[in-house]
């Protein structure tokens, strides 16, 4: 199948890059090996304009019927590789099927960071998390212990809250820095919370499923604190896959690095949300969308400022563009 232009990453800003590039009459396909990204998996979104409150899923959910609802087309499969082959571009998918587009949008997100100790791996999905909403649920009544300091490892706290009986709150710095309302929360939950500021996690305990954590320095005279669950909330590291396919030139971070127009250096490539550090640390759905629809309209003016340049495409669209 041949596109116009193909969206690698489902979450907030594929999707809505997706809606424009339909908008602007454009052929799109937008895939996604987990749908909806992290914002699917968010819990409850408070600072969505429009919506007072709404699930991160049903956000997207409603993401994907507006996109869907002008022609997009949305698919679940991991694209493990892209080629420039002169004006086009080459899409091969994990599942061995393979399209083709004249634009190519990625908007892969970030990876979660882990704390690469030993017995990480091993104990994921048996005590160590890295989504709250998804796992949070399991334990409840049950003492877990939160690895983090950001917004994100409080709104995960306010979260588990209503699950767990304890939750240590690991971090390494003297305070937590998050927004003034999830503080708010947090110190909502009062005895429930143990801050253990100025500490990190530096080994992984348990037979079969995680039973302990041990610090680095003390806490209340021991360095072992008894818990069932672990999640790590510590940010995220840029995905460099496609970089290095497709000659990308990266940050000083290590992001997609772009002009304002979402534009990489290579002609034809545009990147948007997370994979970029467009707003620096400022990561939100309602950015990541709004670069998701300005890397779709310079998408656009490409395309239609070469027609029939991708001798792989049908020069007259399926749309009758």
């Amino acid at each position: 199948m041949h596109y116009d232009v193909i969206i690698v990453g489902s979450g907030a800003a594929g999707l809505a890059a997706a809606l424009y590039a339909q908008r602007y009459a454009l052929k799109a396909l937008v895939a996604g090996k987990e749908f909806g990204g992290e914002t699917a998996t968010a819990g409850t979104i408070e600072n969505w304009p429009g919506s007072k409150e709404i699930d991160g899923y049903e956000l997207v959910k409603n993401m994907k019927e507006h996109a869907e609802s002008v022609g997009a087309e949305v698919r679940e499969g991991m694209v493990s590789r892209i080629e420039k082959d002169k004006n086009c571009f080459n899409v091969f998918f994990e599942d061995g099927k393979e399209e083709h587009s004249r634009a190519v949008i990625l908007a892969i997100g970030a990876r979660r960071r882990r704390l690469n100790l030993p017995r990480e791996k091993e104990f994921t999905g048996k005590g160590v998390h890295y989504c709250v909403t998804c796992d949070g649920p399991l334990f409840t009544g049950k003492t877990v212990a939160m690895v983090g300091g950001g917004d994100s490892s409080v709104k995960g706290i306010n979260f588990l809250g209503e699950y767990a009986e304890k939750i240590y709150f690991i971090f390494r710095t003297e305070e937590p820095r998050a927004e003034p309302m999830n503080m708010r929360r947090l110190e909502d939950l009062g005895d429930k919370v143990v801050y253990i500021p100025e500490n990190e996690v530096t080994e992984l305990q348990g037979e079969n499923m995680l039973e302990k954590v041990v610090l680095a320095r003390p806490h209340e005279g021991s360095k072992e604190l008894q818990v069932q669950g672990l999640f790590v909330e510590i940010g995220f590291d840029p995905d460099k896959t496609f970089a290095e396919q497709l000659g990308l030139e990266l940050d000083k971070s290590g992001y997609l690095k772009t002009d304002n127009m979402m534009r990489t250096n290579v002609e034809g490539v545009y990147a948007a949300g997370d994979a970029t550090n467009h707003f620096g640390s400022f990561k939100q759905d309602i950015t990541a969308s709004a670069l998701g629809t300005v890397a779709a309209t310079a998408a656009a003016d490409y395309v239609k400022g070469s027609q029939g340049a991708c001798e792989h495409y049908n020069k007259k669209s399926p749309q009758g563009e």
